[in-house]
């Protein structure tokens, strides 16, 4: 399976949406808190293309955007394939 990363803040609903999705799929991730972290932000803004809001989203090396995003995916029955290595 791809490593996955999510930026995130506590106080994000949609956030927490993302790490139910990824856990009930039984994905394991890494979760970055831009709150506690603010210099790692600068970082999220980079790598998600100016993306400001939370969660960013990636698999692998690629940029899967926010949980309106991966939920689609989701639905499309597309995201097991991106996953997958």
């Amino acid at each position: 399976m791809k490593s996955v990363e999510l930026y995130t803040t506590p106080i994000c609903g949609y956030c927490a949406a993302a790490k139910r999705l990824l856990s009930a799929k039984g994905v394991t991730y890494s979760e970055i808190d831009v709150m506690s972290d603010p210099s790692r932000r600068a970082e999220m803004t980079q790598r998600a293309n100016g993306g400001r809001t939370v969660p960013q989203i990636f698999i692998g090396d690629q940029h899967i955007g926010g949980f309106d995003d991966m939920n689609a995916l989701e639905r499309a029955g597309k995201l097991d394939a991106l996953l997958a290595n």
